[in-house]
């Protein structure tokens, strides 16, 4: 059964796994507690979670993993290996730009709201080797530690992994949303344009019965295919370098 343990603004989707279960990213740094009381809430402790798979570094999906592995010294982080240097850094990268005037519009919200510079706290080195980097050779054992398919679906970002289950359900991070302020299912940053729609196509050429995204609820991805002309031709609007 998949759960969602996380807020308003990002999920945090809770699945089995064999011996426990796996988190789907955090949230913003500062919803560590709340999602602890989510937690406890459905009859569950941190013992239970084996490991997070982190879509991708950004503050909004790895903001209080830092908290999360300091109070649980057994769970392993499983990641693209470009995640490590933003993880690292404690900031999101801002190559790209914003797939809408409306997108263009909700950033420079957030900027005045004070979340502009999307930092989140830097991963120490004391925690890097919680870290399983799917690489080719790593690929297999952490597929079989996931029970799914671990497939690369950059375009957000560089380092967007997407996982999917033997039942068809899919968790894509930000390679596709719901809700305000995503267009067509399209979110409001991307780094690469083409990449992201051929990372639709990807999807869209799999077994895939429900897409559970980062923000949103979820949603059937005959959506995508719908809105892929749109991705397609989509345009990026950058903000003012910080």
């Amino acid at each position: 059964m998949i759960s969602n343990l996380g807020s308003l603004v990002v999920n945090c989707w809770l699945f089995p796994v064999s011996g426990g279960c796996a988190l789907v990213d955090t949230g913003y740094a500062g919803g560590y507690d709340r999602f602890r009381r989510r937690l406890e809430r459905r009859g569950l402790s941190l013992r239970e979670i084996r490991y997070v798979f982190l879509t991708h570094a950004h503050d909004d999906h790895a903001g209080f993993l830092n908290d999360l592995l300091l109070d649980a010294p057994h769970i392993r982080v499983i990641c693209s290996p470009g995640a490590l240097p933003v993880l690292r850094r404690g900031q999101n990268g801002f190559s790209g730009g914003c797939t809408s005037r409306l997108a263009q519009l909700f950033c420079r919200g957030m900027a005045l709201w004070g979340r502009g510079d999307h930092r989140f706290p830097p991963l120490p080195p004391v925690l890097e080797d919680r870290c399983l980097p799917v690489t080719e050779e790593a690929r297999p054992t952490l597929e079989t530690a996931l029970g799914g398919r671990i497939l690369a679906t950059p375009g957000h970002t560089a380092d967007s992994l997407s996982l999917l289950l033997p039942d068809g359900s899919l968790f894509c991070g930000d390679a596709a949303m719901s809700g305000f302020p995503s267009l067509r299912h399209i979110t409001i940053w991307a780094e690469d344009a083409a990449a992201f729609s051929r990372s639709w196509e990807r999807l869209l050429s799999l077994k895939v019965r429900r897409i559970y995204p980062g923000h949103g609820r979820p949603f059937a991805p005959q959506a995508l295919e719908r809105c892929l002309p749109a991705a397609r031709v989509m345009t990026l609007y950058p903000l003012p370098r910080r």
